[in-house]
């Protein structure tokens, strides 16, 4: 863990997510996925021991309270993106760390479905890229740094500049702790003036 706050981290808004997405088909069940949100909480709490103010916004359990972290806990898609947004204003660094649903039922039945079909068919639609949707949203603020991490196979690795000076990457969850992954993101990240190994390494090694 590093001796204490980073100055070019402390003083500065966070906002982070975790967990995996939960999309409901009826009152009891839901599409989902394996994801803890281990990955985000250590980002967050990462952020907060080198002096920065965090906003966490997960689908997953809350970790436990400690001064300088807020948790905004959510299910969907949809409500993590109103909960990003809503969490932005005053904000420098956004780190998409959830494992957000791709698609969601068109409509979740109000009432337990019941067994007796063989088959059971469900119309999906695409949830909210929540990223993209906010960095069409900055107007000419460069001064908000967006990072949005994906589990791929290996070889997918990829980084993607965005709009307005948004970044938005994708890298192996198993790497993300990696320097030589995390070099990837230190130009961006020095566009604010952030030692984003530092950050990583701490959370990697709380």
């Amino acid at each position: 863990m590093s001796p204490g706050p980073d100055p070019t981290i402390n003083g500065l808004r966070f906002v982070v997510t975790a967990g995996g997405t939960r999309e409901p088909i009826d009152p009891v069940r839901f599409i989902g996925n394996r994801s803890s949100g281990k990955m985000g909480n250590e980002l967050a709490a990462a952020a907060v021991r080198q002096g920065a103010s965090v906003t966490l916004v997960t689908a997953a359990a809350a970790p436990a309270e400690q001064p300088g972290l807020e948790v905004v806990m959510v299910e969907t898609a949809a409500e993590m993106h109103a909960a990003v947004r809503n969490s932005l204003p005053g904000t420098r660094v956004l780190i998409m760390a959830a494992a957000v649903a791709d698609w969601r039922p068109r409509e979740a039945a109000r009432n337990k479905l019941k067994k007796g079909a063989d088959t059971l068919t469900l119309e999906l639609v695409p949830t909210v890229d929540i990223l993209r949707d906010i960095a069409k949203g900055t107007g000419p603020d460069k001064a908000l740094l967006a990072l949005g991490y994906a589990g791929w196979a290996p070889g997918q690795l990829e980084s993607e500049i965005q709009a307005n000076g948004w970044l938005h990457c994708a890298a192996d969850t198993e790497l993300i702790f990696d320097p030589e992954v995390d070099r990837k993101y230190s130009r961006a990240f020095g566009k604010i003036g952030i030692d984003p190994l530092r950050l990583v390494n701490d959370a990697g090694h709380a």
